[in-house]
């Protein structure tokens, strides 16, 4: 899955190698359950309707479109929606305020059941840019899971917080890229936006893509980490490339001084069917989580796209870092990408990074993970709401 990064770069090269789509149900899947009993769902962010609705291909649920993030006219629509339908089940993508209040609503006067999938922790998310409203953030996504007939967590560690919040049952999906590059297309692409961009073919690309969302907090966006890394190296070799838009990006520019447009280039937003290419363009992607309850719980869905592209990555002490990492990772200390500790080992990587560290790094990325597996995914998520409608309400 790839986060919205959605303005289309007509002149950016195309990407190849995308995943035929199993439409097939698999083994062990029954879908007597989706037969007679209506589901709809609906993303609280529109990005993640994508993930959604891979997931469930199988089940035939009708969506509901939201122009904008669900607050009051989207809260309003989706109580007269489950009013006058009356579904069998509701899964809501996200853990947005407005819609997690009408899936709750609806299951307090209507007897709704509704199913939860997300990649966050709405409580700490939410505390850290509000912070002293951290009780009633931390109140409502314990009620959103204790109310719930399930939930659907992008990674294991979701899944151990909404149970021990009160989730009935629970299962994990962690999201898929839905491209992977083998090498010819790996460096045919790569080759080709470098072009586009004037990164001379030496260079050594470290990268990211997501969206530049500046926290005011903690004085921090994606890409950041790796401007302030590159500033306090001497390597005129070096090229930090910045993928996405959003606020943030004027704190970037400012940072990158000087360097703006040759060792940092900040390409704005880009569609998803060309982002392939630009992670092909690098030589290491970053993952800066913190390590905290907003960042150490997560996978994003940037690992498993930048493992389709071969990339090694540079991240922190996460779970994920040990639980699904090797040699093709870099684990940083410090507890957050914006702090010193961190931004100081990540400058040593970037002194020490060559061409012969990069290729020993590739050579070890796992050509297939079963966390990331699309198919299996979709039979389980299948077999997961089939076991919930099959029960009663």
């Amino acid at each position: 899955m790839i986060e919205q990064c959605n303005v289309h770069d007509a002149s950016a090269p195309q990407p190849g190698g995308r995943l035929a789509v199993d439409q097939s149900a698999g083994p062990g899947v029954e879908r007597d359950g989706f037969r007679n009993r209506k589901v709809m769902a609906f993303a609280t962010f529109g990005g993640d309707r994508v993930r959604l609705e891979g997931l469930l291909q199988l089940v035939g649920a009708e969506f509901i479109s939201l122009q904008t993030r669900p607050r009051l006219g989207g809260f309003l629509r989706l109580i007269r929606k489950f009013r006058r339908t009356r579904p069998g089940l509701v899964i809501m993508e996200g853990t947005g305020v407005a819609g997690g209040a009408a899936v709750m609503l609806s299951r307090l006067l209507l007897g709704t059941r509704y199913v939860v999938s997300s990649g966050d922790a709405v409580g700490p998310f939410l505390a850290r840019k509000y912070g002293w409203l951290w009780p009633i953030f931390n109140a409502y996504e314990r009620m959103l899971y204790r109310w719930s007939a399930g939930f659907i967590g992008w990674s294991q560690y979701f899944v151990g917080r909404a149970l021990t919040y009160g989730a009935p049952r629970a299962m994990t999906a962690g999201g898929w890229a839905d491209f992977r590059l083998d090498a010819q297309q790996r460096r045919a692409l790569g080759d080709a936006v470098r072009r586009h961009l004037g990164i001379a073919p030496a260079t050594i690309v470290v990268g990211i893509a997501g969206s530049l969302n500046w926290n005011r907090r903690v004085g921090y966006c994606y890409g950041l980490e790796l401007v302030r890394a590159l500033r306090q190296t001497a390597r005129t070799d070096l090229c930090a490339l910045i993928v996405g838009d959003g606020d943030g990006r004027r704190h970037l520019e400012k940072a990158a001084g000087a360097d703006l447009g040759t060792r940092v280039i900040l390409t704005g937003k880009v569609t998803r069917w060309v982002l392939p290419g630009y992670l092909a363009a690098m030589d290491a992607g970053s993952l800066p989580q913190s390590v905290d309850q907003v960042g150490a719980l997560r996978y994003t869905t940037k690992l498993s796209e930048y493992l389709a592209a071969s990339l090694p990555i540079i991240t922190g002490q996460l779970p994920l870092a040990y639980d699904l990492g090797g040699d093709w990772l870099w684990r940083l200390p410090g507890n957050s990408p914006w702090d010193d500790k961190y931004i100081a080992s990540l400058t040593t990587v970037l002194d020490n990074l060559t061409p012969d560290v990069i290729e020993t790094k590739r050579a070890a990325i796992p050509r297939d993970l079963p966390e990331f597996d699309r198919n299996r995914q979709i039979r389980a998520v299948t077999a997961f709401l089939n076991d919930i409608l099959s029960e009663p309400g």
